[in-house]
């Protein structure tokens, strides 16, 4: 495997490890029944998770056919899965406060 090659597994296993830690970063949007909005971690995983996923792509494509094979195109596949997920997750940063503005006023329905 050559150096070019290597890179798409570098990126794929990066754009995965910033996914896991998007999701794990979801607390950060509410305290105290306060919504305070993504923070600026949740912003920088998710773009970035997401400038991977597509790094590894072009990476792929920029490989010659002779080493299109084998590992580098199971990572490939497994961008191409993670991709979605990354938009949506760049989605979710831009939709609204899904409280309706009302901080915690939805756990009425929820909590006796």
């Amino acid at each position: 495997m050559t150096r070019r090659a290597l890179l798409v597994p570098l990126a794929t296993a990066l754009a995965a490890a910033l996914l896991v830690a998007r999701v794990t970063w979801d607390s950060d949007t509410f305290q105290h029944c306060r919504y305070l909005g993504p923070s600026a971690r949740m912003y920088a995983t998710s773009w970035a998770g997401l400038a991977c996923a597509v790094a590894a792509l072009l990476a792929f494509a920029a490989l010659p056919r002779t080493e299109r094979r084998g590992l580098t195109t199971a990572f490939a596949v497994l961008a191409v899965l993670l991709t979605p997920l990354l938009l949506a997750s760049v989605y979710w940063l831009y939709t609204p406060d899904p409280s309706g503005g009302d901080d915690c006023s939805g756990l009425h329905l929820i909590v006796p």
